[in-house]
């Protein structure tokens, strides 16, 4: 079979082959490109009407599990746990808030910007065997997370190593050179954003929250069929390949998949994006759980190398808002993933939702909005009728 294969590629009767797989090339790059900017979109849209009550409700809290649950929803609504992270370093560096009170919030934060991952696994809803894979994707970031806080939350508010630490070391690197590094995706997709933009506020003059409700249809709108055509085009590129070279990377996960996951979101400054890119090889088969698992923890990894990068050129709160997210991912993947009965803890509990969810898809619905608004809102109107 080898030989025939050979003397086939010498008689050159392999290039439609190779003219077909570089039209699936192309339509990997144009699918992958209305991706990014349905993400960043979504991002634009929420801000146009969350930005601001994300701010007000960060800055009127001082009970650590409301800055956890306010964590949780401010980064659901504006897609980005940066950009959460930014909103408190600038106000700690205000005095409006303190290193402690932003502790519990960093950490809500850093669940809450998984929910992208939980909205590209629905794409695949009416598709059972690849929705259960990819909700399985997804929904195993979540349950590492929510590991991580379980152990990590109470011991923070028992012993603050995590603020004392931060501290100190932020006290050590505040003379450090900052960094600048331009993100390429938002290079990239900026032009296409910015006239969406532009257009519900100036050409069309809407207001901020029917220009965002505007927007957000068009990003959700835009992220079903981006990621659609991508899962079939994916499929069709990495399977000729006999899996490729990123799944050959994350086949057996370890430091090597870690590394994947911390070099991609370092380069694109999105962990959302690194990760929401898995979703739909997992649910492809091309990636599997444990791979991805690794992948997703280097994502996390990255997203707070680049944000103490940036901090680096601030004061001293902004590198220790920093250094609390990084120090956090580093102690999770430390507790976790080193023995392999507790690392598969997380991937087990998102197979069975995942399982339970396919059953009844109705459960996944619940589960998104159940997990990163309706339970954050809970407590926040409970505070504020028991207060």
């Amino acid at each position: 079979m080898n030989l025939d294969r050979f003397r086939a590629f010498a008689a050159g009767r392999q290039r439609p082959f190779t003219a077909a797989a570089f039209r699936r090339c192309l339509l990997v790059a144009l699918f992958l490109y209305l991706f990014l900017c349905a993400i960043s979109l979504l991002g634009a849209a929420f801000k146009l009407f969350g930005s601001g009550f994300s701010q007000a409700l960060i800055a009127g809290t001082s009970n650590p599990v409301l800055g956890l649950m306010i964590g949780l929803l401010a980064t659901a609504l504006i897609q980005s746990s940066s950009s959460t992270s930014s909103i408190v370093v600038g106000l700690v560096a205000a005095g409006a808030l303190t290193v402690r009170g932003a502790i519990p919030i960093v950490m809500g934060a850093n669940m809450g910007t998984t929910v992208t991952n939980t909205m590209v696994a629905m794409t695949s809803i009416n598709r059972r065997g690849e929705f259960v894979r990819a909700f399985a994707g997804a929904t195993m970031h979540d349950f590492f997370n929510l590991m991580t806080i379980l152990v990590l939350f109470p011991l923070e508010q028992a012993t603050r190593w995590l603020e004392h630490t931060a501290i100190w070391l932020s006290t050590h690197l505040i003379g450090a050179q900052g960094l600048e590094f331009q993100s390429p995706v938002k290079v990239i997709v900026a032009p296409a954003v910015d006239w969406c933009a532009r257009l519900v506020t100036d050409d069309l003059r809407l207001v901020p929250w029917a220009g965002g409700v505007v927007l957000l249809v068009l990003s959700l709108g835009l992220i079903f069929v981006a990621l659609t055509g991508l899962t079939r085009a994916l499929k069709q590129v990495v399977l000729d390949r006999a899996e490729g070279s990123i799944a050959g990377w994350v086949q057996n996960g370890g430091v090597g998949a870690m590394a994947v996951g911390l070099v991609l979101t370092v380069a694109v400054q999105s962990s959302s994006v690194t990760t929401s890119l898995l979703i739909p090889l997992i649910g492809a088969g091309i990636v599997p759980l444990t791979g991805a698992f690794a992948v997703t923890l280097g994502a996390n990894l990255g997203t707070t190398v680049t944000a103490l990068l940036a901090s680096l050129a601030g004061n001293v709160a902004a590198v220790t808002v920093a250094l609390v997210h990084l120090l956090f991912n580093v102690a999770g993947i430390l507790i976790i993933y080193p023995v392999r009965s507790i690392r598969m803890i997380p991937i087990k509990l998102a197979r069975s939702l995942a399982h339970a969810t396919s059953r009844r898809r109705i459960y996944a619905l619940l589960y998104m909005f159940g997990v990163f608004f309706a339970m954050p809102l809970f407590f926040l109107l409970l505070h504020r009728w028991l207060g």
